[in-house]
């Protein structure tokens, strides 16, 4: 049975596809302070997001399995993850277990200390947590490449503006 009702959608923004979920995903992340790698999804169908109680759901087409190598951990992710989040901090999660030894563990409860440089904590719904550093879940984001061209054609605008003002000024 899913978490996520009609009534929810109504007030909440609905994202389809992938690629646009995969970047109010990261969006989301990166808004509530949380590290950008933390959501590893594939084939996302939907996500939505009600901001005022915080609710979050995330859809995609079959459970997804990934290992954190800087910290060597495996983690699957269900079709349907739901969560409340806040800064900081994502409560009531539901959809994501990690491996321990043989045994698939349950997660509930993921926050941050001290973010963005601190520690994140993994908790399960009996109290138990591990502990890791923020920098295992972050992605590195790519840089955009400037033409040469355009920068240098954007600073003799610059200039010739700066002087323009300058010129009007005397």
């Amino acid at each position: 049975m899913s978490l996520v009702t009609a009534e929810i959608k109504a007030k909440s923004e609905v994202y389809k596809g992938d690629e646009l979920c995969q970047e109010k995903s990261k969006l989301l992340l990166k808004e509530v302070g949380l590290p950008n790698g933390l959501l590893p999804l594939k084939d996302i169908e939907e996500c939505g997001y009600e901001r005022e109680s915080g609710f979050v759901w995330l859809r995609q087409k079959k459970t997804t399995n990934h290992k954190f190598e800087k910290i060597g951990k495996l983690v699957s992710y269900a079709p349907e993850i739901t969560a409340y989040v806040e800064v900081g901090k994502i409560k009531k999660l539901t959809g994501v277990k990690t491996k321990e030894l043989l045994v698939w563990i349950t997660l509930s409860e993921i926050f941050v200390d001290d973010p963005p440089t601190g520690n994140i904590t993994f908790k399960t719904p009996a109290g138990l947590f591990r502990t890791f550093p923020v920098s295992a879940f972050e992605i590195e984001e790519p840089v955009k490449e400037v033409n040469n061209e355009e920068h240098k054609d954007k600073e003799v605008k610059q200039v010739a503006s700066s002087s323009a003002v300058e010129v009007q000024e005397v």
